[in-house]
């Protein structure tokens, strides 16, 4: 198991940074993949960036260019670093870990930062 803690979220203006942090309960190397989703009101949960092997990291085309994902293994921390952000990057972000137990892969959760961006 593994527990997930986001952060790094608020308000800001359209052009302006955040910097999200998702600190895990357990090493990052132990864990399958790590991805950042987020969901708007009304909408799906939609995945942003995600990391797994090593540092292999993809991005959704939205946040091509913008947004940066990252990992300090030695505070077991996952980061998701956004520029040049816009207001339709406002949502809840969530934080996922994906661990094989039991020859089973399975989702784990953070509660999620809200990111609202103004125009």
């Amino acid at each position: 198991q593994v527990q997930l803690v986001e952060s790094g979220g608020g308000l800001v203006q359209a052009g302006g940074s955040l910097r999200l942090s998702c600190v895990a309960s357990r090493s990052i190397f132990s864990i399958n993949a790590v991805r950042w989703y987020r969901q708007a009101p009304g909408k799906q949960r939609d995945l942003v960036a995600s990391m797994s092997g090593g540092s292999s990291t993809n991005y959704a085309d939205s946040v091509k260019g913008r947004f940066t994902m990252s990992r300090d293994n030695a505070k077991n921390t996952v980061y998701l670093q956004m520029n040049s952000l816009k207001p339709e990057d406002t949502a809840v972000y969530y934080c996922n870990a994906v661990l094989l137990e039991r020859l089973q892969f399975r989702d784990y959760w953070g509660q999620g930062t809200q990111v609202t961006v103004s125009s």
